[in-house]
């Protein structure tokens, strides 16, 4: 092993992934400052940038860690990871922390996790792996779809129980995108939706909370309680309008300074960010989430092994999802949910399974020139 085997390597190495999230990730920096630095109701929010920045060197280096894992080994301990993520989203139940009406963290010392989150990345390897051992040389049919529409289920379920909606939904959205891609039968889609109009209706009836029932109706009609469910949506639309072409410029958004727009360095950091840079810088932020998803595509099709493309699928619907549903929500284009934007919003848990998920990819693009 000599410098020139070093240099080699360092050549082949794929930084795609990680450098183009690092892009999205320096940009989300800047605008968590300009968000929080004039915070008027609370002082602890001032220094958060800070932390995302250690949080994110600590992401980016046990993604690196993961990136030199051979893709096999995904694939071997992937319904361990599964059982792991189970056991944790259970133990939420029981021991979890209680916080802004929800229990969904762990304490572990000095560290808080949040199993929900983590659940993504070990919900992906599971299914991957079924579909890859199901030798699925036909279309997907319902009799098909049963084992593992249970094991999205029982992540999912444990999730609503916190309760935390949102992210219940990301699990069956990922599945849902992981399984059309795998083959799903057009009639089994039809059957699929049909019942999953019926369950959302019986879910909305009795099994949502009465705030929960708020954020939908105050997405159809945000007006009609303008101070108090529709306030966030009300407020999320003239941040957002207010930036017009090129926006008001950094530092200068007055919904964050003046704190008129709650949750504006978690779930509404897009509506600061297009209030401050306008049309023209959510283009470009919106180009480098385009840039992102397209390698993700790129690299579903470049790799032979089933079980790795399926894994990327699984990832790039994961990046999707979250980018479409934040910022569609934060544009009054779809309910409120608590789901962040991948690299932009504060929070450990989420950048930590982002910075994991590139860690995954970039292994499993490295398998095609190092392992």
């Amino acid at each position: 092993m000599n410098l020139r085997f070093y240099l080699e390597l360092l050549k082949k190495y794929d930084f795609s992934f990680f450098g183009i999230s690092a892009a999205i990730f320096i940009i989300g920096v800047f605008n968590l400052y300009s968000a929080t630095h004039a915070s008027t109701t609370s002082l602890s929010t001032a220094g958060l940038y800070k932390v995302q920045i250690v949080k994110f060197l600590i992401g980016v280096g046990l993604g690196f860690i993961v990136s030199l894992i051979r893709p096999k080994n995904f694939f071997r301990f992937s319904y361990l990871s599964y059982f792991v993520v189970c056991f944790l989203l259970a133990l939420v139940l029981v021991l979890g922390q209680k916080g802004m009406g929800a229990q969904r963290w762990l304490i572990f010392g000095p560290f808080r996790i949040q199993p929900s989150e983590i659940a993504k990345l070990g919900a992906i390897f599971v299914f991957a792996r079924w579909y890859a051992r199901s030798k699925l040389d036909n279309e997907i049919g319902l009799k098909k779809l049963i084992m593992p529409s249970i094991l999205a289920l029982i992540p999912t379920a444990l999730i609503v129980a916190e309760p935390d909606l949102g992210t219940g939904i990301m699990i069956l959205l990922v599945f849902f995108s992981m399984t059309f891609y795998c083959g799903l039968k057009w009639k089994t889609i039809g059957i699929i939706a049909v019942i999953g109009l019926l369950c959302g209706g019986a879910m909305y009836e009795f099994g949502l909370k009465e705030y929960q029932k708020k954020r939908i109706t105050a997405f159809l009609n945000p007006g009609k309680d303008a101070r108090g469910s529709g306030y966030n949506a009300i407020q999320s639309k003239i941040a957002i309008g207010s930036g017009k072409f090129i926006g008001k410029g950094f530092m200068k958004s007055s919904q964050a300074s003046l704190n008129y727009l709650p949750e504006n360095h978690t779930d509404f950091v897009f509506s600061i960010f297009n209030e401050e840079h306008g049309f023209v810088g959510s283009l470009i932020l919106l180009s480098l989430y385009l840039i992102l998803l397209y390698r993700y595509l790129w690299l579903a099709s470049a790799v032979p092994r089933v079980f790795d493309s399926i894994v990327v699928i699984g990832i790039m619907s994961l990046f999707f999802w979250h980018t479409l549903i934040n910022m569609g929500m934060v544009m009054g284009l779809m309910p409120i949910v608590g789901l962040p934007l991948p690299f932009m919003s504060y929070g450990g848990s989420s950048l930590l399974t982002f910075c994991l998920c590139n860690g995954v990819a970039t292994s499993i693009s490295n398998s095609r020139n190092l392992f």
